[in-house]
């Protein structure tokens, strides 16, 4: 399953040697929503260094794919990333400028389900 999700790089963490053959490493970014979500995502292998053009505070779009798996009786989810850029589209790693416009309309979060409609109240808690 193939999705994608823009927000804010919010930590870069450092690339973990898991094994002889396997190394992973983990980035968070903070999505721009009524209630903004802080969501990791894994790197695997070759695609480590992906995250290392782009800066902490910087806006990117993440393409993933959702990857789970049973061990022992527990199960797991990774969000794997395969594709990273910024979120304008290019591929480089510079900071945004402070003098960039903001944009009015928030980014989607993901396309994996539409947004939830609109309650007729206002409501302040987040779930």
């Amino acid at each position: 399953m193939a999705f994608q999700v823009e927000g804010k790089l919010h930590k870069i963490f450092d690339v973990e040697q898991k094994s002889e053959r396997f190394q992973a490493r983990e980035f968070v970014i903070e999505t721009e929503e009524q209630y903004p979500q802080f969501v990791k995502f894994q790197l695997v292998q070759d695609k480590c260094e992906l995250i290392d053009a782009h800066n902490e505070g910087e806006k990117i779009k993440v393409h993933f794919d959702l990857r789970g798996r049973e061990w022992n009786e527990k199960y797991f989810t990774n969000l794997n990333a395969w594709r990273i850029e910024a979120a304008d589209g290019s591929t480089g790693g510079a900071a945004p400028s402070a003098a960039a416009p903001k944009q009015n309309t928030p980014a989607p979060a993901s396309t994996a389900a539409p947004a939830a409609p609109q309650a007729d109240f206002d409501d302040d808690i987040p779930f």
